[in-house]
């Protein structure tokens, strides 16, 4: 069993200083925002920017010393469109990379609060000073076709992942229908993005080939021009076989991917499925055949994003305190459970049992002693928290011991004054109460 760690309160200024602000400033994942939230990239952005150089700049060397020759060679402006489908087919291919870089890939909002156990009836038991701590299953299983799928906790985001999704460490997000995080792109690889991730890569490709093959007519053309041997022709266009070499190399690596993406397709598999799952061994429960494979990946329409980044981070509500003895609501199910401040139960105990009561308990070798001094140390909700709760137990700290090393926690006169003033049924009120305790203690 997995044990949550208990959700911490959120300071109530800095929920009043965001309200202006939106959710890509306050963005809790490693992603890095451009034009205020419209464009979302990964951590590794940088990547891009060679990314885009291995292609602009073959393509640009392709147009300068390779189509522009073949203009001369070409009547019936057959070299001006050579050079024509190589800028377009570029600038194509920089569109897709980024649409496959710069969107949401399909991440999922994290959620503020770790959600309750099923059957969590809002109650805990837990000794005087201990943590009372909620035990969520690590993995559940639910069916996909038929087939029991399991889905695991996200300690990140507070939620279970629903099937096909899985945290990447690199961005810090959970991302739906995972399939790998890019670094030529920056960015992760999901449901939102893969179709134009694939045809990125595709595309890609046809663009070697291209560049391949015209550098390769290039050379048949000096050789039928000139009446000369290959190398002879080679060494006049020293371009031409650079780019040979370089697109030869790139055709390996972005056709393999290409193939490679073409059988996950197929299968309709991810790259993370793929290696940490081997469906080749036990079946899938996302296929659906080919056909039907591929139009899910290009014929489906892109669910819109989980996340407006653009829109203003609501204020959050400050709860006012609570009469009894703790405890905070669950933002799910709404059910009291004990109250949780800074890692730690509050070890001042039941305050509705009674001011003697809670004098008992502080000054008890059993219980943690509280210094008057101390309290001018901790923060001031924590200070006010305690203030208001000794207010309502009907003792109080002597304030005349402020700022000195002093341990008691005797009626002060001002308390006094101000329960005369309030009329003697209070008054009367809190002395039987008094003197029943005594009483207790006596017997």
């Amino acid at each position: 069993m997995y044990v949550v760690p208990p959700p911490q309160r959120s300071d109530p200024g800095a929920g009043s200083a965001s309200g202006d602000s939106r959710v890509y400033q306050t963005w809790k994942g490693s992603n890095i925002f451009f034009l205020q939230g419209r464009f979302i990239f990964g951590p590794d952005v940088r990547s891009l920017g060679l990314t885009i150089l291995l292609i602009v700049a073959p393509v640009t060397i392709f147009c300068v010393f390779v189509a522009r020759r073949l203009m001369d060679h070409y009547s019936d402006h057959l070299g001006e469109l050579i050079m024509a489908v190589a800028v377009v087919f570029t600038v194509y291919d920089l569109m897709l990379l980024l649409l496959t870089s710069g969107r949401d890939p399909g991440i999922i909002p994290r959620n503020t609060h770790p959600p309750e156990p099923e059957g969590f009836d809002g109650s805990t038991e837990s000794g005087a000073g201990q943590t009372p701590q909620l035990r969520l299953p690590r993995i559940k299983e639910v069916e996909v076709n038929g087939i029991p799928v399991k889905i695991k906790y996200c300690d990140t985001c507070m939620l279970y992942r629903p099937p096909r999704c899985s945290h990447c460490s690199i961005c810090n997000n959970c991302v739906e229908r995972f399939d790998h995080h890019c670094p030529w792109v920056g960015q992760c690889i999901g449901l939102r993005n893969y179709r134009f991730f694939f045809m990125f890569v595709f595309s890609t490709t046809l663009l070697c080939i291209y560049v391949f093959a015209f550098c390769w007519v290039y050379v048949r053309r000096i050789m039928g021009s000139e009446d000369t041997t290959i190398w002879r022709a080679m060494i006049k266009t020293p371009a031409s076989i650079v780019l040979i070499v370089y697109t030869f190399i790139s055709m390996w690596f972005v056709g393999g991917l290409t193939a490679f993406h073409l059988y996950l397709i197929s299968t309709n598999q991810t790259t993370y499925e793929n290696f940490r799952y081997r469906y080749d061994r036990r079946a899938n429960p996302y296929n659906k055949g080919v056909a039907d494979n591929f139009k899910e990946i290009f014929c489906t329409s892109i669910p819109e994003s989980k996340n407006d980044f653009r829109e203003k981070v609501p204020r959050e509500p400050v709860l006012p305190p609570r009469p009894g003895g703790g405890g905070f609501m669950s933002p799910n199910m709404g059910k009291a459970v004990d109250d949780i401040e800074m890692g730690r139960k509050t070890v001042w105990g039941d305050m509705g049992a009674g001011g003697d009561h809670f004098e008992g308990q502080i000054n008890s070798n059993e219980r943690q002693n509280v210094k008057d001094g101390e309290l001018g140390e901790v923060s001031p909700d924590i200070r006010t928290t305690v203030d208001e709760t000794v207010d309502r137990a009907g003792i109080h700290p002597r304030r005349s011991s402020w700022g000195r090393k002093s341990g008691s926690w005797e009626m002060s006169p001002e308390v006094l004054a101000l329960a005369a003033r309030v009329g003697e049924p209070n008054l009367m009120g809190g002395s039987s109460s008094s003197g029943l305790t005594n009483e207790n203690r006596q017997t």
